[in-house]
């Protein structure tokens, strides 16, 4: 009844005929009616308001969603880069670490001890050839590894001395050295000889 009240609300109005039951039960009709348009208005605004937050969410989405994009783009390229020049940087100091081991072990096994009178002055040459080729090798490192290198970074050891000055000794030198060098060995043959000398002598008696 409610519903044929709502297509025709003017006959609400038309008391005249009616009798008070009829009053009664038409007010009971319009606050039904009320009530109806009450809970549809109440169901819109809810409505309204979850359709706002809808809106407002996605809205979220898509300032959140662009912002993000836009910064880890940019963060790759950075990325990209810094790992381009860390992996140049680790192949650097691969060769560096190869290149010291090698020089490492040739200068370990140099022996002056096991070297001749006669080829001190060969052998001294190629050892100190050696030895400065990884001089070279060493301060061309360290010039390297001073790049971009933190402030408080552990530094290689700056080179000390000159062996190029040995370079010009005369074949006198290096007798006088080599005699030098093997006088202890010379004091030990001689100690020696005595000590035989000594026990032949001694047999003889």
């Amino acid at each position: 009844m409610a519903s044929d009240y709502s297509k025709d609300p003017d006959s609400l109005l038309d008391l005249d005929s009616d009798s008070p039951e009829e009053l009664g039960d038409k007010v009971q009709q319009v606050r039904a009616e009320l009530e109806s348009l009450k809970q549809k208005q109440e169901e819109i605004e809810r409505e309204k308001l979850r359709l706002e937050e809808l809106k407002r969410r996605q809205d979220e989405l898509d300032t959140g969603r662009s912002d993000m994009l836009d910064k880890i783009t940019r963060a790759l390229v950075v990325v990209h880069r810094e790992t381009e020049s860390t992996q140049t940087r680790l192949e650097q100091l691969h060769a560096i670490h190869n290149s010291f081991t090698q020089h490492y072990r040739v200068l370990e096994g140099i022996n002056a001890r096991a070297w001749s009178t006669g080829d001190l002055p060969r052998e001294l040459s190629k050892a100190i050839s050696m030895v400065e080729d990884a001089r070279a090798e060493y301060i061309k490192a360290q010039a390297k590894i001073a790049v971009d290198a933190p402030s408080d970074s552990e530094q290689l050891p700056p080179v000390e001395g000159d062996y190029s000055e040995y370079e010009d000794r005369g074949f006198f030198y290096w007798l006088r050295s080599g005699f030098a060098f093997t006088l202890p060995l010379q004091v030990l043959g001689l100690l020696g000889l005595l000590v035989w000398v000594w026990a032949i002598a001694s047999t003889a008696r």
